[in-house]
């Protein structure tokens, strides 16, 4: 899986993590590791894991007795995930494709994957190596972004970004805001040995200290980051916009908004 919109990479794990982490991923990690948790009946693969913010919800919430497996595509992100979670001992952090996952067939009773499949270019070998891993009867469950529509905060990044680029804007936020159609979502896993599909679209408030620690967060601490340095523009100038784009969305100190998710769980069958 090799595709620039996919390399968190350089300082980006660490501004992501601080910046964006608490702000947009925890709350849907702590709705994801709860819907999971109780149906996890044995070994548990986390892909594209990221600086570990659904793996530590994992960690919290699942059985005592089911190992954990965490793998990301960027070994910056797993780096980043690992010395975060260093105490995190029931944890085995793996580099991996989530395409081409590296486990032996029905290795896990549970597969997650939190904001990850939208970044896999060739989406029918995602979900199906999430079967081929699980075990009959084992759940996968993951969630993607809704639309650019649903998510303000996004929506203005991508528009106050593209604004300084009259050609060729970068289009980094059409990716993971680009894959949320439950018709979709629904055939790739029917047609991939899954049923008892549940799609729940979840809406949450979005919350942070400020307008500027958010915009720093999607301008530096996402792929779009390695756009903007390969055409040159100035990240203060960009940071600054896209702060004053969401202070009017969402206020100044502290910024607040809504967001929204799509939630999915199935089955191995």
């Amino acid at each position: 899986m090799s595709e620039t919109h996919a390399h968190f990479t350089g300082s980006i794990p660490e501004i992501y993590d601080r910046h964006l982490g608490p702000v947009i991923f925890s709350p849907y990690a702590i709705d994801l590791a709860r819907r999971l948790a109780p149906l996890a009946n044995g070994p548990v693969l986390e892909t594209a894991c990221g600086t570990g913010i659904l793996t530590q919800q994992l960690c919290t919430q699942l059985p005592a007795t089911a190992p954990l497996t965490a793998t990301d595509l960027n070994p910056p992100m797993i780096d980043y995930a690992r010395a975060k979670l260093s105490d995190a001992g029931r944890v085995t952090w793996q580099q991996a494709d989530a395409a081409a996952l590296p486990f032996a067939a029905a290795t896990f009773a549970a597969v997650a994957c939190q904001f990850g499949v939208m970044f896999v270019p060739d989406k029918p070998a995602f979900f199906r190596e999430a079967r081929r891993v699980l075990q009959e009867g084992g759940v996968f469950a993951f969630n993607v972004w809704d639309s650019l529509a649903q998510n303000p905060f996004a929506r203005l990044a991508h528009e106050t970004i593209s604004g300084f680029f009259p050609v060729n804007p970068p289009p980094f936020f059409q990716i993971p805001f680009g894959f949320h159609d439950a018709d979709v979502l629904r055939n790739f896993l029917t047609a991939n040995g899954f049923d008892h599909v549940e799609i729940e679209r979840v809406s949450r408030e979005t919350v942070s200290p400020s307008a500027e620690s958010f915009a720093t967060g999607l301008v530096r601490g996402t792929p779009v980051s390695n756009a903007i340095q390969e055409r040159g523009a100035s990240f203060e100038d960009i940071v600054a916009a896209v702060a004053a784009a969401l202070t009017r969305e969402g206020g100044a100190q502290p910024f607040r908004s809504t967001m929204r998710a799509v939630v999915v769980t199935a089955r191995a069958k």
